[in-house]
Parts: structure tokens; C-alpha cells; sequence
């Protein structure tokens, strides 16, 4: 059926306009805009795919896709938009890393429990294991 080409033109002309704003690394878009969107992108969707319209319901999520990224990357409050909060993720991010490997480590029969508590001094934030 044609409704569903022009439905999925819709949502791809959506999706390639909003692409700038995720690329804009200064862009701040408050949750109550993209939050109401992302949810409309949802419903739309599902009621798409329950109409049997697969090509709208791609597009569809498409759309709701980019407003959850819209959401997690631009929102001001998100810990994800950038300023210290990012690097405090990135840096508990690291730190769960280095611990998963140690657990791995320690699985394989490579246990040292002193390694555990040992802090890298040439770190430059302090809190990177000694053996990352």
C-alpha cells in the first residue's frame, strides 16, 4: 500500500533532520520536548506495525530512536551531554572494566588479591588500577 512509502518518507525526512542536532555538541534540548516525541515515535510505531505497515513502523522507531538519543546526548541534565558528569561516567566506566578483567583474571587462576587494592601513583586521575 502506498500510505506506508509515504508514512517511512516521512519518518526518514525526520530522521535526517534531527541528525544535526545530535552532531551539534553545544545543542541542549530540555527532556520535555524529546521525551514526548520519543514516546510518540514509540506509539506511532507499534500502532504502524499492528496495522501491518512495516515500512512506517521502521520509520517510525527511527524517529523514536533518534529522540532517545536526542534525550541521553542533549538533554541538559543528562550525565551523557558532556561537562564533568561525562568524564565522572567515563571514568566509573573505566574503573568497571578493570574490574571485570581482574575477576576474569582471577578466574583463570591468576588471583592476586594485593593487585586489587594497588593504585596506579602515574594515573592521573588516581583511581586507575596499578595493572591498566
Amino acid at each position: 500500500m502506498w500510505q506506508d512509502f509515504v508514512f517511512m518518507a516521512g519518518s526518514s525526512l525526520s530522521v535526517l533532520f534531527l541528525a544535526p542536532t545530535i552532531r551539534d555538541a553545544s545543542a541542549r534540548v530540555p527532556l520535555a520536548t524529546s521525551l514526548p516525541s520519543m514516546i510518540v515515535g514509540g506509539v506511532y510505531s507499534m500502532t504502524f506495525l499492528t496495522l501491518g505497515m512495516t515500512f512506517s513502523a521502521l520509520g517510525a522507531a527511527a524517529t523514536c530512536t533518534m529522540w532517545s538519543m536526542i534525550a541521553a546526548l542533549c538533554s541538559p541534565g543528562s550525565p551523557l551531554a558532556g561537562g564533568t558528569q561525562q568524564s565522572d561516567l567515563l571514568r566509573g566506566l573505566q574503573l568497571f572494566g578493570a574490574d571485570v578483567r581482574r575477576w576474569a583474571n582471577s578466574l583463570r587462576g591468576g588471583d592476586d588479591r594485593l593487585q586489587e587494592f594497588v593504585v596506579d601513583p602515574q594515573s592521573h586521575d588516581g583511581y586507575l588500577p596499578a595493572d591498566d
